[in-house]
Formats: C-alpha cells, structure tokens, sequence
C-alpha cells in the first residue's frame, strides 16, 4: 500500500482536478521497459515519487521538478516540466492534472511520459536526468499549408534558426517573425534543464527534421525537448525573461531619382565626417581625464573580462539581480563566505537562484569570480552546483547558481541528534556516493582536469532530494593532460581536510583531494567533525579514533550512535570507514584513486586492502607542524579556511 501521505496527496490531486483545470491534453505514450504488478515497491515507490513531485511543485516556483524514490530496478524516477511562460499556478494545476491522469493512461508500465500544453510528465525506472531522450516523438499539425509555401518556409527557418541559438543557451526561447503575405510566425522551444548544451543542440534538431514543410503551425514533442511555431500567437509574452525579441529583417526603401541618391550621399559623409570628430574628442577627453583605477581591477578588466564574457554562461545585468534578491535585503540572506555573501533570489521567471555577491576591492574575491565562472561554466555533471551565470558591471561581481533547498551538508550531519537523525543511512550513503562521482569527473571525465583543494561538508551542497552537489571552486586548481601534480607557496584550504603534503610543502594532486574525501567520509559516519571526534570523555581528531578503533577490531565505535539501530546496514558503514582510512592513508602513492573509490562503493563483494596509519597532522597539538608551511598562514585556527587563492591558466584535456 502506499504510504497515508501519498495518499493524501493523491486525493488532493484527484479533488483539485476534479474541481477546476487549466490544462490541455496533448498526447501521451507509454514506454516498453516493463510492468510492474498492483501494489508493488515499484508502485509505492512511484506513487511516492509522484507525490514528493507533487509537493515540490507547491513549495517552489521553478517549473522544473524530479524525485526519485527506490533502489536498483524497482527505483522510479519522476521529472516534470512547464513551458517556460506559463503562470506558476497554471504551472501546477498542469503538474496534478499530468499526475492524475498518466497512471490511468499507462496502467502498470514503468515508463511513460505525457504532454500537456502547459507541461510535460516523464516517469521511468531508468535514469531520466542528464540523459537526452527524443524518442518516442508525436506531432501536432496545422490542418493548413501556407499559400507561398516556399517563401514561409525561408522565414520560418530564419525565425527557427535564431531562437534555437537562444533556447541551446537558456533551454527555453520564443521569438517572432513577419513572413510571407504579412503574417506573423510565432515560435517557441524548450529542453529540459538538465541538458548540456550539446544535448539540447541534438534533440532541438531532431526536432525540427521531423515536421513537413509547408503546415503554417505544427508541435513536435519529444521526452527530452519540444518545438511549435504557429501564425498565431500561443505563448504569455508578459512572463518570458530571458527571450529578447528577434530582429526584424531589413526594410529597404524604394529609390526616387538620382536627386534622393545625391542627397543620402551628402547625409552619409556628413554623418560619418562628424561621428570620426566626436569619437576623436572622446577619445582625447579618456586620455586626459582617465581615473586612476586599482591594479587588481585593471589587470582583470584589461586581461580577464574577454575571458569571462565568452565563457558559455550567461551574463545578467545588475538591475534583475537586485529586483531578484529584493535588494539584497538581509532576510534573502543565506550566509557568509570568505569572498561575500550569498543572497536567494527569484528571477522574474519564478526560478529560484542563489546569488553569490563578492566584497568589493578583495583581491581574493577578483581572483575568485574569475576561477569560478571560467570553471564551473564549462562543468556539467550532475552532483556539481550548476553556474546559471553571472553580473560584472562596475564594482559588482555577482555568480548566479542554481538554488540548493537543503543547504550545506554540514549544517545536517553536525547538527543536532534530532536534525542530524533526518540523515539516515541510505540518505548518507548516496551523499558520499554522489561527492566520490563528482570529484571523479573533476579529476578524469570533466573537459578539464581539475583539483578542488577545499572539499569540506560545507562545500557539499544538498538538493531537494538530498543529492549533493559540490561547490565553491574559487580555490581549483587546474592541469593539462600530462600533468598529476603541482607545487605552489600558496597554501589553500581548511585545515582538517588538507592532504600533510599539500599543508606541509605546497604539494598537490588529484591524491589530495582523495585525502580530503576520506575525512568527509569518516565525518558523514560518525556525524562529528575530524578535530573534535568525542567517545565517551576522550576528544581527539577522527582520523586517529578511527584508526586506532580498527586496528583494535572495533571500527563501530566511530558509527553515529543514531546510525546504530539499522543493524542490517553497519556491514556498509564499517565498509565506509575502511575506504575512508585507505583515502587518508599518510603515504601519497598508497591512497586510492577516485576511480578506485568508486568501484568499492558500488561494488560491495571487492576485497579492501589493509590501511596504513594516516597522516595525524591536523591535530591541535601541533600547531608548531602546521606554522612550518609558511609565514602567510601562521595562526590560522584549525577549522578556518586559508583564503590566499591562487588563479592558473586554463588548459584543455
């Protein structure tokens, strides 16, 4: 049976059908993976998926939502989409109304997805996020063909030409056009967001090879993206954001003698004569006049704001922002980082966004922008934070990202036993998990080979379903294909989670990260931070309890007394705090590689190596090991990170 709550929401969906609906029926189809059988995990698992897709819908405005709920071939993945201009309450009521009726549509089958005019439904037991679907397709077709249907068709490809370019990029555009006998194409298109830009680039062209030429409208749906042109208006102008109106094609003017050609030849000169004066006088008036600016800001603007402004993210000016976080008013305020604070905001699209704004004149925080919208715009993967773009106007340095509801993960594993006890097991296990693949596509997958240097539970955000997502690389270091490691005199980090050769000489890889994954773990086991790990009345640094509890033949005693009662699960945990000992082995060339990791973690019945002792560098005690590393970092308190980044050119793997 399904659990009271999805049954509650189910019959809320069923009432607010019943009583009012804006949406219109498109087509459907259902899938050909499988059945599943009346009441079934897989049923409670959709169902519940359903119902915590259902929930989000209400609580955010986004307009795009996913859940996913089970394990292995009975878990359900669900996703929905409105179009881009839809009301948020017309957003919903198509999200209960999808909800409502697919199940009935498809009874049974495991996979199935559904199109509304307003939204679309997916559901499957597959993985329907970062994976580019465009089968199976369906059509809508105008009953009409054009009069000059060769003449519509040139428009109509210009029109869908451009506002592809623009729906690649923000995977949601609208633009019109003025076409053969005075008529008006409309068009719109869409991919879901998950979609990098090459995968909407595919599915958008698949797209549009699947409609006859010569119809005055069509739709073409498909699971992953949609199209629909039409000489008659169907989508809300008033709510689009981020769809600039498209240029009209030139006019000429008819030619009236060789008197009106003389007189435009005069007017052209003329203009041109006095525009190279003006320009001329401006240019001698810069040179006089120029303020003398900040070296760090000129250095950036001169060598860096090219860079920066033709990176794939997408530039915002000031004004949306400071409307969006309601001029950074202080109850939108998230927190505090080294660089500045960070504000949630809503775009006039009702898409949530957290808003990073840097402090003014920090060398630190120039430096940082840069690194992080070079970086992270070129990132995609799923349990990384998404960079949705950016503000450089004067002295303002805004990231704009992708907003994560659960915020950091340290403020749910070091929390208090209530709060902290939300964070079962299975949650914990997909959180490390997700940040082992993360860092893995920084390390091996990503187009660039990248170190973070400050992975820490607080730079592991979480998302609606407890995804994590690792953030901040304001301090990622990056390398070329032949390169493994590095050496620099700038220290970064937070003690705690440094590698004893990266915080005692500078020296860095991939293995320092590992170093840094093998403390997050022992810290999401344990639910206590490495520099205060209490048992019973004695405090001391987790690394070293761990150890010391394994060589001894009692690795449980590191277990989070919560995590206790689900005795079928402490086989896996042990086995965590196994390959967390192996990741913060003292010894460089003996700790895994991420790789390796998480083979282990997926792969249960894998031997594990014996560990060797760690590095207990990070203790309290020896403050006078960690004054070594240089005078820039003396009396540094363990827990602080270093903010002394560094900025690398980029190079390609």
């Amino acid at each position: 049976m399904a659990s009271p709550a999805a049954t509650i929401i189910f019959f809320s969906i069923l009432i607010g059908t019943i009583s009012f609906s804006h949406s219109r029926f498109i087509d459907y189809a259902c899938g050909t993976s499988g059945n599943y059988t009346t009441n079934s995990i897989y049923q409670r698992n959709l169902d519940s998926a359903l119902a915590n897709l259902y929930s989000a819908a209400n609580s955010s405005n986004s307009g795009f939502y996913n859940a996913s709920v089970g394990k292995d071939s009975d878990r359900a993945n669900v996703l929905v989409l409105c179009r881009g201009d839809v009301q948020p309450d017309i957003c919903r009521s198509c999200v209960k109304d999808s909800i409502n009726n697919l199940t009935k549509l498809c009874p049974n089958q495991k996979e199935a997805v559904e199109w509304y005019d307003e939204c679309m439904l997916r559901y499957s037991n597959d993985s329907v996020l970062n994976n580019t679907v465009t089968d199976p397709t369906k059509k809508s077709l105008h009953e009409k063909n054009a009069t000059d249907t060769l003449q519509f068709g040139k428009d109509l490809k210009v029109l869908l030409d451009d506002v592809r370019e623009q729906a690649i990029e923000l995977k949601f555009a609208t633009g019109n056009r003025s076409g053969a006998d005075h008529r008006t194409i409309y068009a719109l298109m869409q991919c879901t967001p998950d979609l990098v830009l090459d995968d909407c680039h595919d599915c958008l062209d698949k797209a549009l090879n699947d409609f006859p030429p010569g119809r005055i409208g069509a739709e073409i749906m498909k699971p992953s993206c949609r199209l629909r042109f039409d000489i008659a208006p169907f989508y809300n102008e008033t709510t689009l954001v981020f769809a600039p109106p498209l240029p009209s094609p030139p006019s000429s003017a008819p030619s009236h003698g060789k008197d009106n050609i003389l007189m435009r030849t005069v007017i052209i000169v003329v203009v041109v004569s006095v525009g190279f004066v003006i320009l001329l006088l401006i240019l001698v008036c810069m040179f006089k006049k120029k303020p003398k600016q900040r070296t760090d800001t000129a250095t950036l603007q001169n060598d860096n704001v090219e860079d920066i402004r033709s990176s794939d993210s997408l530039q915002y000016d000031f004004d949306t922002i400071e409307v969006a976080t309601k001029y950074f008013s202080p109850s939108n305020k998230l927190g505090q980082g080294g660089f500045g604070a960070v504000y949630n905001g809503t775009l006039k699209n009702d898409q949530e966004v957290a808003v990073k704004r840097l402090s003014r004149g920090s060398e630190q925080g120039e430096e940082e922008f840069k690194n992080e919208v070079l970086l992270v715009a070129q990132l995609q993967h799923r349990n990384l934070v998404r960079l949705l773009g950016f503000c450089y106007e004067g002295t303002e340095r805004l990231l704009v990202y992708e907003y994560v509801p659960n915020g950091s993960l340290d403020h749910s594993i070091f929390a208090d036993s209530t709060r902290r006890s939300f964070l079962d097991w299975e949650k914990r296990y997909k959180i490390i998990g997700g940040v082992a693949k993360g860092l893995l596509y920084l390390h091996e997958d990503s187009r660039l080979r990248i170190i973070h240097r400050d992975l820490k539970p607080s730079n592991v955000l979480l998302d609606a379903d407890m995804n994590p997502k690792i953030s901040d690389f304001g301090m990622a270091r990056l390398f070329g294909m032949d390169e493994t490691q590095g050496n620099t005199s700038r220290v970064v980090g937070t003690y705690g989670y440094m590698a004893p050769e990266y915080a005692m000489y500078g020296e860095f890889s991939v293995r320092s990260d590992v170093f840094s994954f093998g403390v997050l773990v022992l810290e999401i086991v344990s639910g206590q931070k490495n520099n205060c790990f209490r048992n019973g009345k004695n405090v001391q640094d987790l690394t070293s309890a761990a150890w010391k509890s394994w060589q001894q033949g009692n690795a449980s005693n590191v277990i989070d007394p919560i995590l206790k009662h689900s005795s079928e699960a402490i086989p896996e945990m042990i086995r965590c705090i196994h390959i967390g000992l192996l990741c913060v082995q003292e010894n460089v060339a003996e700790r895994p590689t991420m790789a390796s990791v998480v083979l282990l973690l997926n792969s249960p019945s894998l031997a594990l190596e014996s560990p060797s002792q760690p590095a207990f560098l990070m203790r309290r005690s020896s403050g006078s090991r960690v004054n070594e590393i240089s005078s820039e970092t003396k009396n540094i308190s363990v827990d602080s990170s270093i903010d002394l980044a560094s900025i690398t050119n980029i190079y390609p793997r």
